[in-house]
C-alpha cells in the first residue's frame, strides 16, 4: 500500500504490481517522495507532478489514456516530460503535444470520497505539498 498526503488530505492506494511491474519499482525507487501538485493544464480533472526530463527507464505498461478518479499514472517521457498525474474526475490524458498514455500503477482504495475536495484545492488554491510512502 502507498500512502498519500496532500492538500490537508490522507490517501492510501493500492500499488498495481500485477499489471504494472516495472511502474512499481521504478516508483518506489522515488519514494519517500516529497514534491507539489498542481491542476493539470489539458487533461481535465486532476492533479499533475512534472519531473522534466527524469529518465525512469520505462515505456508503455498498463498505459490509459483516460485513468478513472483515483488512477494515478506515470507518464515516462517521450513526446512530452515525465510525470505522475492523479486524477480526481473525467480525465482525457494530454500534454501541449497531443494525447498521451500514462502507465497506471497505483489506486487510491481509502480516502477516494474527497478527490473532488482536492481538486477543487489545487485548482482555486493552487500547487498543495504531497508526500507518497511506503510503510
Amino acid at each position: 500500500m502507498l500512502g498519500i498526503e496532500t492538500g490537508g488530505f490522507s490517501f492510501r492506494a493500492r500499488l498495481e504490481e500485477d499489471s504494472a511491474p516495472r511502474t512499481v519499482a521504478a516508483f518506489r525507487r522515488l519514494l519517500p517522495l516529497e514534491s507539489r501538485i498542481i491542476h493539470v493544464r489539458w487533461s481535465g480533472e486532476a492533479g499533475w507532478i512534472p519531473f522534466g526530463d527524469l529518465d525512469l527507464g520505462l515505456g508503455p505498461e498498463n498505459a490509459t489514456c483516460y485513468p478513472n478518479p483515483g488512477e494515478i499514472v506515470l507518464y515516462p517521457g517521450g513526446v512530452s516530460e515525465t510525470e505522475i498525474l492523479l486524477a480526481y474526475g473525467y480525465v482525457s490524458f494530454a500534454s501541449k503535444a497531443g494525447p498521451l498514455a500514462g502507465n497506471h500503477f497505483a489506486t487510491i482504495v481509502e480516502g477516494g470520497e474527497n478527490l473532488p475536495q482536492l481538486g477543487k484545492r489545487f485548482l482555486w488554491e493552487g500547487a498543495q505539498q504531497i508526500r507518497f510512502t511506503e510503510p
